[in-house]
Order: C-alpha cells, then sequence, then structure tokens
C-alpha cells in the first residue's frame, strides 16, 4: 500500500461522507472528518449520529433483479461501511433493505468514532477546506458553505425539495381495516391499508385541499420538483387518479379482498427493529402538521393513528455536475478538491454512498501521486459518475441508479425484466472483479 503523510480533510458526516472517511482511513490516510451537528442542526435531522437518515428507512431493493440491488452488490463486494452497518441493523421489509434508523447510525458513529486513522471533529466548516478535502455535506448544506461552493462554481445551484413521511405507532393502527402481506402473496412485511372508491375519493379531496407549510419567497422561486420523490399532495394534484399509478396502487392484493382489487391501497413499511413504528410509504410531504393528521386519518385503517412524527419538507441542493466536475468528481481546475454523496448530483441514499466511496478512491490516488483509474462504465458506479459528466447540462437532474444509465446489452433484447437485470448484474460484477484485480494499489486486501 502507498503511504502518504498527507491529512484529508472531508467535510459532512452523512452517508457519502462517512463512507469516504472510513474508505480513506482503511487505505492508511488520515482524515479529518467535520461535522457541524450537534453544534448546528439541519432542518431534518433529529440526532448528532453520523449516517442518520432523514427520510426513508429504506435502502431500496437488495436482489441482483433490480438496479438497486446491482449497485449494493458493487459496495459489498469493495466492503463499503454503509453496507455493513445496514445488513447488521436491518429490519423486514420483503425484498427491499430497510434498517433501523438508531441502530444504523449508531453502528456507523461508533465505526467512525473509533478508527484510529480518522479525527472526528465537531464544527461548521463555513468555507472550502484546503485540499486534498472532500466536500459531502449534502442536500442539506448550510448557508454559509452554501455560498462558498457557489462562488468556487460560479454556477448557480439547481434546488429540488424533498421531504420526510410520517411516521405512526403501530399499535394504534386499526388491524380490523388492515392486512400484511407483500404485493402478489399471502404473507408479507408491509400493513397495508386499504380504502374503497368512496374513501378514496375523499381522501383525495382532502389531500389537494389541504393547507401546506409556508415557504420564503426566494425558495418558492428556485423550487424544483424532484420526480423520485414528489410531496403525496403534488402526486395528487396532478390528476384524481394519478396516487392509484403511484404509492397508493392497489394491484396484487385480490386475495384479501375476495377476490377483487380495493380502489387504493396505502403501505406501511416497519421503521425500526422493534417493529414498534412504522412509516407512511410515499407520503413524503409537505402539509402543515396538523393537516397531516386530519387527513391522513382519513385512511380507514389510520383514523385512531398516534403519528410519532410528522413529514417535514426541507431544501436539497446539489451541483451541476456537467458543468462544473470533471469525471473522477473533482471541482474543474482543482487538484484535489472533490465533491461526494447527493450534492454531486446523485439522488438516493446508496447512490451517495457510492459517490463516497468513489471520491474517497479517487482522492486516495491523488494524494498517492499515483494516476486516476476509471470505474467500468459496465457497472453502476461507473455508470453513474458516466451520467454526472455526460449529462445534458441545461436540464441536469439528480439520478437514481437505473437500467437506462447502463451501456446496453448486446444482442436480442431481454423481454423480463428481471431476466435483464440478471443479466445486467453479471456482466456488471465480472466488470469489477476485473477493475480490482486491474487496480490491486486500491484494493490491496482483496482476494479475487
Amino acid at each position: 500500500m502507498t503511504q502518504t503523510c498527507k491529512t484529508v480533510t472531508v467535510a459532512g458526516g452523512g452517508l457519502a461522507g462517512s463512507e469516504a472517511a472510513w474508505q480513506l482511513a482503511e487505505r492508511g490516510v488520515r482524515v479529518r472528518l467535520c461535522e457541524m451537528r450537534p453544534l448546528k442542526m439541519t432542518p431534518a435531522h433529529e440526532t448528532p449520529m453520523l449516517g442518520e437518515l432523514v427520510c426513508s428507512n429504506s435502502l431500496g431493493g437488495e436482489k441482483l433483479t433490480t438496479p438497486a440491488g446491482i449497485l449494493k452488490a458493487e459496495l459489498k463486494r469493495m466492503d463499503s461501511l454503509i453496507m455493513r452497518c445496514a445488513e447488521a441493523s436491518r429490519v423486514p421489509a420483503g425484498n427491499a433493505l430497510a434498517v433501523d434508523r438508531e441502530v444504523f447510525a449508531r453502528l456507523i458513529d461508533d465505526s467512525i468514532a473509533s478508527h484510529p486513522n480518522i479525527e472526528l471533529v465537531r464544527e461548521e466548516l463555513t468555507e472550502i477546506p484546503e485540499e486534498p478535502a472532500i466536500i459531502a455535506t449534502g442536500p442539506l448544506t448550510s448557508a454559509s458553505m452554501a455560498q462558498s461552493l457557489a462562488a468556487l462554481t460560479g454556477e448557480d445551484f439547481l434546488y429540488f425539495y424533498d421531504a420526510v413521511a410520517p411516521i405512526v405507532d403501530v399499535s394504534t393502527v386499526d388491524m380490523s381495516k388492515a392486512f400484511r402481506a407483500n404485493r402478489y402473496g399471502m404473507e408479507g412485511d408491509y400493513i397495508n391499508c386499504p380504502m374503497n372508491e368512496e374513501e378514496y375519493n375523499l381522501f383525495w379531496n382532502e389531500l389537494v385541499n389541504a393547507e401546506t407549510a409556508p415557504r420564503h419567497d426566494f425558495e418558492e422561486e428556485q423550487m424544483r420538483h424532484f420526480d423520485g420523490c414528489l410531496p403525496v399532495e403534488v402526486i395528487a394534484k396532478r390528476g384524481e387518479k394519478t396516487l392509484l399509478f403511484g404509492p397508493l396502487r392497489p394491484v396484487g392484493f385480490e386475495a384479501f379482498n375476495d377476490g377483487k382489487e380495493p380502489c387504493a391501497v396505502v403501505q406501511l413499511r416497519q421503521d425500526n427493529g422493534e417493529g414498534s413504528l412504522f412509516n407512511i410509504v410515499g407520503f413524503q410531504t409537505n402539509l402543515k402538521w396538523g393537516e397531516q393528521e386530519r387527513v391522513f386519518r382519513l385512511i380507514p385503517a389510520l383514523r385512531e393513528a398516534e403519528f410519532v412524527r410528522k413529514g417535514v419538507m426541507h431544501r436539497n441542493l446539489f451541483v451541476c455536475a456537467p458543468k462544473v466536475l470533471d469525471p473522477y468528481l473533482r471541482f474543474n481546475g482543482r487538484e484535489a478538491l472533490f465533491i461526494a454523496g447527493q450534492a454531486s448530483g446523485v439522488e438516493g441514499y446508496m447512490e451517495s454512498t457510492a459517490m463516497g466511496l468513489a471520491a474517497a478512491l479517487f482522492a486516495y490516488l491523488q494524494v498517492s501521486g499515483l494516476p486516476m483509474a476509471d470505474f467500468p462504465l459496465e457497472t453502476a458506479v461507473g455508470s453513474l459518475l458516466n451520467y454526472l459528466r455526460g449529462a445534458l447540462p441545461e436540464s441536469f437532474q439528480p439520478m437514481n441508479v437505473n437500467l437506462g444509465i447502463f451501456p446496453r446489452l448486446p444482442g436480442k433484447k431481454i423481454r423480463r425484466r428481471t431476466e435483464r437485470c440478471e443479466a445486467y448484474a453479471a456482466r456488471s460484477l465480472e466488470a469489477l472483479e476485473k477493475f480490482i484485480g486491474e487496480n490491486k494499489i486500491l484494493f490491496p486486501n482483496k482476494q479475487l
């Protein structure tokens, strides 16, 4: 392993920052990880713990029949700290990897704090740190750091808004009006709350007319909703039936309704290890807190539900990656200043983690005086990096991992999505194994 006497500063202790710090430290690099919480809290965080999840507790699908599963398999192969902590804190969620929020964050926090190569500093960085550094302050970057980043890039930030779904006490859910099942199965991990047509119409009407929380004028002007995480009331306003093709889609539950599909189904997903808390799937919202209880209790199974955490809306920001970043997540013209996580222009927990891992590997090569290495385009990580550098700047939006950003498979198109994903996965993992073998300096402890 190449040794370096340089210390890398990592700004931000979220998923990307924690992953980046860990990967560098594991390679013998000294890291100074700066996190402003608890000295300065964000509008969405509730604890000082590193890696706290502020939206859903689900990290997405984990089977190789989904793009999200392909990304997770790659991260596991590269010894991701976040994946390790997620698997150690998982809760039942069907085919998805969901975690107990508190256990998950504590595992990350303890891992970082106890690493001999990491100095954890609880302070707010208001300016760009000296290089080498990785900026991983996330979508809730403080105003002062945002101003510094704006001055650095010479470009305006693009804004979108993310929302946190409410969480309910499961003991207060009326199970006589709900049932446990996954879609297309007799048993499952989700609690499903059906509505008939009359109940749904009343719910929809009240939802689209409910009062939302106010925003500042400057936020309103710059607001851009990202379609991957729209507030439920915004989806509803696109049409009376829109929710029925989205989070309230009723398909897959005929066996629980005398062979008939309900008009709508609201799903609840386990949120903690004890199974006492469940979040309302797809119900990210900007409704006022009183309105949330009034409207969401129109769902029959939730009429007496206790909302232990209300939904909140918070600002997310990201750079226009194809204009301000090079292929290695460095700011244009800067030798050793990297960006990672959602602020780099990806969307999603694991995508942010992946950019933290990639930024760490690039930073390691830079401080070691070694040439940069290119992730294979066939991998999920490589496809995300390729999207960031190749997207059209004028229409740039944060991107989740999906088959559309992978290079197409050669030959005849495979019609079944699951089989197609499996083919992409096989190619991806083969390309990753080759990449690891060709870059042993990056993966000195890997056995092929």
